[in-house]
Protein backbone atom coordinates (compact mmCIF):
# COMPACT_ATOMS: atom_id res chain seq x y z
CA UNK A 1 0.00 0.00 0.00
CA UNK A 2 1.59 3.82 -0.68
CA UNK A 3 3.32 5.05 2.26
CA UNK A 4 1.55 7.86 4.24
CA UNK A 5 2.18 10.57 5.65
CA UNK A 6 2.61 10.56 9.93
CA UNK A 7 -0.22 12.17 11.44
CA UNK A 8 0.96 14.88 13.80
CA UNK A 9 -1.58 14.74 17.23
CA UNK A 10 -2.76 17.70 18.22
CA UNK A 11 -0.94 18.00 21.44
CA UNK A 12 -3.67 20.49 22.83
CA UNK A 13 -6.71 17.87 21.71
CA UNK A 14 -8.88 20.98 20.48
CA UNK A 15 -10.84 18.56 18.18
CA UNK A 16 -10.42 14.42 19.59
CA UNK A 17 -13.47 13.08 18.16
CA UNK A 18 -12.33 14.12 14.60
CA UNK A 19 -8.74 13.18 15.32
CA UNK A 20 -9.87 9.55 16.65
CA UNK A 21 -12.20 9.16 12.95
CA UNK A 22 -8.59 10.34 11.31
CA UNK A 23 -7.04 7.44 12.52
CA UNK A 24 -9.32 5.38 12.40
CA UNK A 25 -9.89 5.81 8.30
CA UNK A 26 -6.17 4.99 8.26
CA UNK A 27 -6.43 1.83 8.48
CA UNK A 28 -5.72 -0.32 11.96
CA UNK A 29 -2.43 1.27 13.23
CA UNK A 30 -1.00 4.27 12.15
CA UNK A 31 2.27 6.48 12.41
CA UNK A 32 1.77 9.49 13.98
CA UNK A 33 3.85 11.86 15.63
CA UNK A 34 3.22 12.30 19.55
CA UNK A 35 4.67 15.30 20.57
CA UNK A 36 8.10 15.01 18.43
CA UNK A 37 8.17 11.25 19.40
CA UNK A 38 7.49 8.99 16.13
CA UNK A 39 4.93 5.63 17.53
CA UNK A 40 2.23 2.82 15.88
CA UNK A 41 -1.68 4.37 16.82
CA UNK A 42 -3.76 1.40 17.04
CA UNK A 43 -7.67 2.03 17.05
CA UNK A 44 -8.71 -1.11 15.39
CA UNK A 45 -9.80 -2.98 18.73
CA UNK A 46 -9.33 -6.40 17.15
CA UNK A 47 -5.46 -5.60 16.57
CA UNK A 48 -5.14 -3.82 19.63
CA UNK A 49 -6.21 -6.55 22.15
CA UNK A 50 -3.83 -8.69 20.06
CA UNK A 51 -1.02 -6.57 20.46
CA UNK A 52 -2.12 -5.57 24.23
CA UNK A 53 -1.44 -9.77 25.49
CA UNK A 54 1.32 -10.55 23.52
CA UNK A 55 4.29 -11.60 24.37
CA UNK A 56 5.99 -9.64 21.36
CA UNK A 57 5.08 -6.69 23.21
CA UNK A 58 6.76 -4.71 26.13
CA UNK A 59 6.31 -1.62 28.20
CA UNK A 60 9.58 -2.10 29.24
CA UNK A 61 11.16 1.44 27.06
CA UNK A 62 14.75 0.96 29.08
CA UNK A 63 14.87 -2.83 28.15
CA UNK A 64 13.23 -2.95 24.67
CA UNK A 65 13.03 0.83 23.29
CA UNK A 66 16.29 1.91 21.47
CA UNK A 67 15.29 5.29 21.62
CA UNK A 68 15.15 5.27 25.53
CA UNK A 69 17.97 7.28 26.55
CA UNK A 70 18.15 9.84 23.95
CA UNK A 71 14.26 10.44 23.84
CA UNK A 72 13.71 11.34 28.11
CA UNK A 73 16.31 13.68 28.34
CA UNK A 74 13.72 16.20 25.64
CA UNK A 75 10.28 14.47 25.66
CA UNK A 76 7.58 16.03 27.53
CA UNK A 77 6.51 12.49 28.37
CA UNK A 78 9.07 11.50 29.66
CA UNK A 79 7.84 10.22 32.67
CA UNK A 80 5.14 8.28 30.85
CA UNK A 81 8.07 6.09 29.73
CA UNK A 82 10.58 6.19 32.48
CA UNK A 83 8.79 5.61 35.74
CA UNK A 84 10.02 2.55 37.87
CA UNK A 85 6.41 0.96 38.38
CA UNK A 86 3.96 -1.58 37.23
CA UNK A 87 3.02 0.30 34.44
CA UNK A 88 6.28 0.39 32.78
CA UNK A 89 7.30 -3.25 33.88
CA UNK A 90 7.12 -6.67 31.55
CA UNK A 91 7.11 -10.31 32.30
CA UNK A 92 8.32 -11.73 35.80
CA UNK A 93 9.08 -8.05 36.99
CA UNK A 94 5.83 -6.24 36.19
CA UNK A 95 3.76 -9.58 37.82
CA UNK A 96 5.99 -8.94 41.22
CA UNK A 97 5.47 -5.55 41.19
CA UNK A 98 1.28 -6.20 40.37
CA UNK A 99 1.21 -8.70 43.14
CA UNK A 100 2.50 -6.32 46.00
CA UNK A 101 -0.28 -3.45 45.54
CA UNK A 102 -3.19 -5.94 43.89
CA UNK A 103 -4.62 -6.88 47.51
CA UNK A 104 -5.12 -2.72 48.34
CA UNK A 105 -7.68 -2.75 45.60
CA UNK A 106 -9.44 -6.69 45.96
CA UNK A 107 -13.02 -7.23 45.13
CA UNK A 108 -13.40 -7.21 49.03
CA UNK A 109 -11.92 -4.41 50.02
CA UNK A 110 -13.29 -1.85 47.24
CA UNK A 111 -17.04 -3.57 47.98
CA UNK A 112 -16.02 -2.49 51.74
CA UNK A 113 -15.32 0.96 50.56
CA UNK A 114 -18.99 1.44 49.48
CA UNK A 115 -20.40 3.00 52.59
CA UNK A 116 -17.29 5.36 52.43
CA UNK A 117 -18.05 6.26 49.12
CA UNK A 118 -21.94 7.25 49.99
CA UNK A 119 -20.61 9.02 52.76
CA UNK A 120 -18.71 11.12 50.94
CA UNK A 121 -20.45 11.69 47.64
CA UNK A 122 -23.62 12.81 50.48
CA UNK A 123 -21.85 14.67 52.35
CA UNK A 124 -20.48 16.47 48.74
CA UNK A 125 -24.48 16.77 47.88
CA UNK A 126 -25.02 18.50 50.93
CA UNK A 127 -22.83 21.64 50.14
CA UNK A 128 -24.45 21.66 46.67
CA UNK A 129 -27.84 21.56 48.34
CA UNK A 130 -26.77 24.90 50.52
CA UNK A 131 -26.28 27.15 47.31
CA UNK A 132 -29.07 29.42 46.14
CA UNK A 133 -31.58 27.92 43.28
CA UNK A 134 -30.51 29.12 40.40
CA UNK A 135 -26.71 29.63 40.84
CA UNK A 136 -24.17 27.99 38.57
CA UNK A 137 -21.77 25.77 39.74
CA UNK A 138 -18.53 23.53 37.84
CA UNK A 139 -19.55 20.01 38.58
CA UNK A 140 -15.91 19.32 37.41
CA UNK A 141 -14.69 21.12 39.85
CA UNK A 142 -17.37 20.59 42.86
CA UNK A 143 -18.57 17.00 42.57
CA UNK A 144 -15.78 14.77 39.89
CA UNK A 145 -13.05 16.34 42.03
CA UNK A 146 -13.34 15.68 45.43
CA UNK A 147 -14.86 12.38 45.59
CA UNK A 148 -11.81 10.71 43.73
CA UNK A 149 -9.69 12.78 45.44
CA UNK A 150 -11.26 12.05 49.10
CA UNK A 151 -10.85 8.20 48.40
CA UNK A 152 -7.68 7.73 47.16
CA UNK A 153 -6.14 10.02 49.77
CA UNK A 154 -8.01 7.47 52.59
CA UNK A 155 -6.85 4.19 50.61
CA UNK A 156 -3.13 5.71 50.12
CA UNK A 157 -2.88 7.87 53.24
CA UNK A 158 -2.35 10.84 52.28
CA UNK A 159 -2.37 13.46 54.47
CA UNK A 160 -5.43 16.67 54.23
CA UNK A 161 -2.72 19.47 53.64
CA UNK A 162 -0.59 17.88 50.79
CA UNK A 163 -3.87 16.80 48.54
CA UNK A 164 -4.26 20.17 46.99
CA UNK A 165 -0.53 20.01 45.80
CA UNK A 166 -1.06 16.21 44.81
CA UNK A 167 -3.90 17.56 42.79
CA UNK A 168 -1.74 20.35 41.00
CA UNK A 169 1.09 18.29 39.87
CA UNK A 170 -0.85 15.38 38.90
CA UNK A 171 -3.26 17.34 36.86
CA UNK A 172 0.04 18.64 35.21
CA UNK A 173 1.43 14.73 34.50
CA UNK A 174 -1.64 14.40 32.64
CA UNK A 175 -1.58 17.90 30.61
CA UNK A 176 0.20 17.78 26.79
CA UNK A 177 0.89 21.32 26.03
CA UNK A 178 3.59 22.10 28.76
CA UNK A 179 7.22 22.27 27.33
CA UNK A 180 9.85 19.36 28.46
CA UNK A 181 11.58 21.92 30.66
CA UNK A 182 7.94 22.44 32.46
CA UNK A 183 7.43 18.57 33.05
CA UNK A 184 10.24 18.24 34.03
CA UNK A 185 9.65 20.82 37.03
CA UNK A 186 6.44 19.36 37.32
CA UNK A 187 8.46 15.81 37.68
CA UNK A 188 10.77 17.38 40.36
CA UNK A 189 7.88 18.79 42.03
CA UNK A 190 5.78 15.63 42.31
CA UNK A 191 8.69 13.48 43.59
CA UNK A 192 9.28 15.88 46.24
CA UNK A 193 5.80 15.29 47.56
CA UNK A 194 5.95 11.49 47.43
CA UNK A 195 9.16 11.67 49.25
CA UNK A 196 7.53 14.04 52.20
CA UNK A 197 4.97 11.67 52.20
CA UNK A 198 7.14 8.92 52.42
CA UNK A 199 9.18 10.21 55.49
CA UNK A 200 5.18 10.93 57.34
CA UNK A 201 4.30 7.27 56.26
CA UNK A 202 7.84 6.09 57.26
CA UNK A 203 7.43 7.68 61.11
CA UNK A 204 3.75 7.69 61.62
CA UNK A 205 2.31 4.91 59.50
CA UNK A 206 -1.18 4.20 59.77
CA UNK A 207 -4.05 1.57 58.32
CA UNK A 208 -3.42 2.77 54.68
CA UNK A 209 -1.39 1.08 51.36
CA UNK A 210 1.40 3.64 51.48
CA UNK A 211 2.45 2.44 55.28
CA UNK A 212 2.09 -1.16 54.17
CA UNK A 213 4.48 -0.82 51.68
CA UNK A 214 7.12 0.98 53.42
CA UNK A 215 7.02 -1.41 55.75
CA UNK A 216 7.44 -4.30 53.32
CA UNK A 217 10.00 -2.36 51.99
CA UNK A 218 12.03 -2.08 55.03
CA UNK A 219 11.24 -5.49 56.64
CA UNK A 220 13.43 -6.71 53.76
CA UNK A 221 15.82 -4.76 54.02
CA UNK A 222 17.74 -6.06 50.64
CA UNK A 223 15.63 -4.36 48.37
CA UNK A 224 14.11 -7.56 46.69
CA UNK A 225 10.38 -6.40 47.19
CA UNK A 226 10.55 -2.47 46.49
CA UNK A 227 13.55 -0.59 45.37
CA UNK A 228 13.24 3.24 46.30
CA UNK A 229 12.51 4.54 42.90
CA UNK A 230 9.92 1.12 42.59
CA UNK A 231 8.07 2.35 45.94
CA UNK A 232 7.72 5.83 44.79
CA UNK A 233 6.95 5.60 41.33
CA UNK A 234 3.90 2.89 42.54
CA UNK A 235 2.68 5.62 44.40
CA UNK A 236 2.77 8.03 41.88
CA UNK A 237 0.96 5.39 39.72
CA UNK A 238 -1.57 4.51 42.59
CA UNK A 239 -2.43 8.09 43.64
CA UNK A 240 -2.95 9.43 39.90
CA UNK A 241 -4.44 6.90 38.16
CA UNK A 242 -6.45 6.31 41.42
CA UNK A 243 -8.25 9.58 41.19
CA UNK A 244 -7.00 11.74 37.68
CA UNK A 245 -9.17 9.06 35.13
CA UNK A 246 -12.61 8.72 37.69
CA UNK A 247 -12.61 12.35 37.68
CA UNK A 248 -13.14 12.54 33.67
CA UNK A 249 -15.44 9.16 33.80
CA UNK A 250 -17.68 11.36 36.07
CA UNK A 251 -17.61 14.37 33.93
CA UNK A 252 -17.91 12.68 30.86
CA UNK A 253 -21.07 10.56 32.40
CA UNK A 254 -22.59 13.74 33.66
CA UNK A 255 -22.45 15.37 30.09
CA UNK A 256 -23.69 12.51 28.15
CA UNK A 257 -26.68 12.42 30.33
CA UNK A 258 -27.54 16.32 30.49
CA UNK A 259 -27.19 16.47 26.55
CA UNK A 260 -29.18 13.15 25.67
CA UNK A 261 -31.65 13.51 28.53
CA UNK A 262 -33.55 10.25 26.73
CA UNK A 263 -31.03 8.69 28.64
CA UNK A 264 -32.01 9.76 32.06
CA UNK A 265 -35.31 8.24 30.87
CA UNK A 266 -34.19 5.06 29.94
CA UNK A 267 -33.09 4.96 33.84
CA UNK A 268 -35.80 6.14 35.68
CA UNK A 269 -38.15 3.92 33.10
CA UNK A 270 -36.18 0.72 33.76
CA UNK A 271 -34.62 -0.12 30.54
CA UNK A 272 -31.17 0.50 31.78
CA UNK A 273 -29.03 0.84 35.31
CA UNK A 274 -26.62 3.36 36.51
CA UNK A 275 -23.80 0.75 36.05
CA UNK A 276 -25.26 0.39 32.08
CA UNK A 277 -24.11 4.35 32.08
CA UNK A 278 -21.23 3.86 33.47
CA UNK A 279 -19.83 1.51 30.76
CA UNK A 280 -21.08 4.02 28.11
CA UNK A 281 -19.54 6.44 29.31
CA UNK A 282 -16.14 4.24 29.58
CA UNK A 283 -17.28 2.81 25.86
CA UNK A 284 -17.90 6.35 24.67
CA UNK A 285 -15.44 8.77 26.60
CA UNK A 286 -13.13 6.93 27.91
CA UNK A 287 -11.17 8.43 30.35
CA UNK A 288 -7.67 8.52 28.87
CA UNK A 289 -8.02 8.51 25.07
CA UNK A 290 -4.15 7.41 24.27
CA UNK A 291 -1.97 6.12 26.21
CA UNK A 292 2.17 6.12 25.66
CA UNK A 293 3.68 3.36 25.12
CA UNK A 294 4.68 0.46 24.19
CA UNK A 295 7.38 -1.52 22.15
CA UNK A 296 7.73 -4.54 19.51
CA UNK A 297 10.08 -6.82 20.47
CA UNK A 298 10.05 -8.36 17.23
CA UNK A 299 8.63 -7.57 13.69
CA UNK A 300 5.05 -7.05 13.69
CA UNK A 301 3.33 -7.76 10.52
CA UNK A 302 -0.28 -5.94 10.59
CA UNK A 303 -3.12 -6.86 8.63
CA UNK A 304 -2.92 -4.33 5.94
CA UNK A 305 0.57 -5.32 4.72
CA UNK A 306 2.62 -2.79 7.15
CA UNK A 307 4.69 -3.80 9.45
CA UNK A 308 5.57 -2.56 13.17
CA UNK A 309 9.80 -3.29 13.24
CA UNK A 310 11.37 -4.68 16.31
CA UNK A 311 11.93 -1.50 18.52
CA UNK A 312 9.45 0.91 17.06
CA UNK A 313 7.00 2.39 19.63
CA UNK A 314 3.32 1.77 19.94
CA UNK A 315 0.08 4.16 20.85
CA UNK A 316 -2.75 2.35 22.40
CA UNK A 317 -5.26 4.88 21.15
CA UNK A 318 -8.20 3.40 23.37
CA UNK A 319 -10.73 6.19 22.13
CA UNK A 320 -10.60 5.98 18.95
CA UNK A 321 -11.02 1.84 18.92
CA UNK A 322 -14.21 2.13 21.61
CA UNK A 323 -16.09 3.62 18.57
CA UNK A 324 -14.72 1.79 15.91
CA UNK A 325 -17.88 0.72 13.40
CA UNK A 326 -16.79 -2.60 13.10
CA UNK A 327 -17.01 -3.04 16.74
CA UNK A 328 -20.36 -1.23 17.71
CA UNK A 329 -22.88 0.12 15.28
CA UNK A 330 -23.62 3.17 15.40
CA UNK A 331 -20.64 3.57 17.73
CA UNK A 332 -20.15 7.71 17.85
CA UNK A 333 -23.78 7.83 19.53
CA UNK A 334 -24.21 7.47 23.53
CA UNK A 335 -26.62 5.04 24.58
CA UNK A 336 -27.08 2.82 27.53
CA UNK A 337 -29.35 0.89 26.52
CA UNK A 338 -27.07 -0.71 23.61
CA UNK A 339 -26.82 -4.49 24.09
CA UNK A 340 -22.91 -4.69 24.24
CA UNK A 341 -21.21 -1.65 25.89
CA UNK A 342 -17.58 -3.90 25.19
CA UNK A 343 -14.71 -1.68 25.61
CA UNK A 344 -10.97 -0.49 26.53
CA UNK A 345 -11.35 1.78 28.64
CA UNK A 346 -9.00 0.10 31.62
CA UNK A 347 -6.96 -1.72 28.75
CA UNK A 348 -6.67 -5.61 28.51
CA UNK A 349 -4.54 -8.03 29.11
CA UNK A 350 -2.46 -8.70 31.97
CA UNK A 351 -1.75 -4.60 32.77
CA UNK A 352 -5.54 -4.18 33.05
CA UNK A 353 -6.68 -1.42 35.73
CA UNK A 354 -6.69 -2.79 39.02
CA UNK A 355 -8.70 -0.36 40.27
CA UNK A 356 -11.82 -0.42 37.53
CA UNK A 357 -13.79 -2.01 40.25
CA UNK A 358 -13.11 1.07 42.60
CA UNK A 359 -13.65 3.65 39.61
CA UNK A 360 -16.84 1.94 38.28
CA UNK A 361 -18.31 1.77 42.04
CA UNK A 362 -17.07 5.66 42.85
CA UNK A 363 -18.70 6.61 39.12
CA UNK A 364 -22.42 4.63 39.84
CA UNK A 365 -22.40 6.05 43.29
CA UNK A 366 -21.57 9.44 42.74
CA UNK A 367 -24.40 9.62 39.72
CA UNK A 368 -26.92 7.87 41.63
CA UNK A 369 -26.75 9.89 44.67
CA UNK A 370 -26.34 13.38 42.30
CA UNK A 371 -29.63 12.88 40.31
CA UNK A 372 -31.79 11.64 43.18
CA UNK A 373 -31.15 15.04 44.87
CA UNK A 374 -30.87 17.31 41.38
CA UNK A 375 -32.96 15.81 39.34
CA UNK A 376 -33.83 18.84 37.17
CA UNK A 377 -30.22 19.64 36.80
CA UNK A 378 -29.22 21.54 33.51
CA UNK A 379 -25.90 22.69 31.25
CA UNK A 380 -25.60 26.11 31.34
CA UNK A 381 -24.06 26.02 28.29
CA UNK A 382 -24.32 23.91 24.48
CA UNK A 383 -22.24 21.17 24.58
CA UNK A 384 -20.10 22.27 21.38
CA UNK A 385 -19.34 25.42 24.39
CA UNK A 386 -17.92 23.25 26.90
CA UNK A 387 -13.96 22.81 26.87
CA UNK A 388 -11.66 20.07 26.64
CA UNK A 389 -8.63 19.16 28.63
CA UNK A 390 -5.69 20.39 26.83
CA UNK A 391 -4.17 16.80 26.90
CA UNK A 392 -3.60 13.97 24.29
CA UNK A 393 -4.37 11.43 27.44
CA UNK A 394 -6.65 12.71 29.77
CA UNK A 395 -10.49 13.05 28.57
CA UNK A 396 -12.33 15.75 30.50
CA UNK A 397 -13.44 19.32 30.48
CA UNK A 398 -11.70 22.19 31.97
CA UNK A 399 -15.07 22.76 33.66
CA UNK A 400 -18.92 21.55 33.67
CA UNK A 401 -21.20 24.56 34.42
CA UNK A 402 -24.42 23.75 35.77
CA UNK A 403 -27.55 24.76 37.26
CA UNK A 404 -28.74 22.43 39.96
CA UNK A 405 -32.30 23.73 40.37
CA UNK A 406 -34.72 26.23 38.04
CA UNK A 407 -34.36 29.63 39.39
CA UNK A 408 -37.08 30.54 41.09
CA UNK A 409 -39.97 32.31 39.65
CA UNK A 410 -40.94 35.87 40.86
Amino acid sequence: MPKQQILVLDPAATDPDAEHQALRERGPATLVDILGVRAWSVSDPVLLKRLLTSKDVSKDGRAHWPAFAETVTTWPLALWVAVENMFTAYGTNHSRLRRMVAPALSARRTAALQADIEALVTGILDDLDALPAGETVDLREHLAYPLPIAVISQLMGVPTHQRIDFRTVVDNVFATHLSAEEQAANTAALYRLLDALIEIKRTEPGEDMTSLLIATRDDEGDGSTLSHAELRDTLLLMISAGYETTVNVIDQAITALLTDPQQLTHLREGRCTWQDIVEETLRHQPAVKHLPLRYALTDIPLPDGQTIKAGEAILASYAAANRHPHWHQDADRFDATRPSKEHLAFGHGVHFCLGAPLARLEVATALRLFFERFPNVQLTTEQAGLKTLSSLISNGHTSLPVRLRPTPSR
